[in-house]
């Protein structure tokens, strides 16, 4: 039973390669079905990942069922995505062949059919990622776009935003020089 469990049935080189490749082959794949897949996952969507795990799970450990077999695959697995990520960080060129570019769902309070058809994406969810952020429909919105990562980022036009801070002070201004106006047409 202990020889079962320690010792691994196939060449350690042979582990590497196969745990790199199907690494690598997941994060084109994910690349490839897009931001949405990031983004928020449906039933649908959520099926699919844990198959996904279960398709390539043996195409990582080979015809080795031990314990070390598993715990090296999942070190590699493991440390392969942290290099990754931080050579992704500082290769611009391979940053954005990893995360590619923000799509814009909404142009000056229009649908881009295209994008939302490209990336799977109704209306619905992207009205409520509006309704989210302050904006009460896409006729309120200037842009919104899906960025790499899955964030909904969205900008209200100008007559749909909230003040800030400059914009009270200007309105504070404003009804000081309102209030004195009126105070000198009074004493008159």
């Amino acid at each position: 039973m202990w020889h079962a469990l320690m010792h691994i049935e196939i060449p350690v080189a042979d582990k590497v390669v196969r745990t790199l490749a199907v690494y690598l082959l997941i994060v084109a794949l994910l690349r490839l079905a897009g931001k949405r897949e990031l983004a928020q996952l449906n039933g649908f969507d959520f099926v699919v990942m844990l198959l996904l795990s279960n398709v390539v799970q043996n195409a990582i450990i080979g015809p080795d069922n031990s314990l070390w077999g598993g715990a090296l695959g999942a070190i590699l697995l493991v440390g392969a995505n942290a290099v990754f990520v931080r050579v992704v960080l500082v290769v611009p060129w391979l940053k954005r062949l990893v995360h590619g570019s923000p799509s814009v769902l909404v142009w000056n309070g229009r649908w881009r059919e295209r994008a939302l058809f490209r990336l799977g994406l109704g209306k619905a969810e992207v009205v409520q990622g509006i309704m989210e952020q302050g904006g009460d429909g896409v006729h309120d919105t200037r842009l919104v776009t899906l960025e790499p990562q899955g964030a909904l980022i969205v900008r209200l036009r100008e007559s749909e935003q909230n003040a800030d801070k400059t914009d009270m002070a200007d309105l504070r201004a404003r009804l000081e020089r309102i209030e004195a106006h009126l105070a000198a047409l009074a004493a008159k």
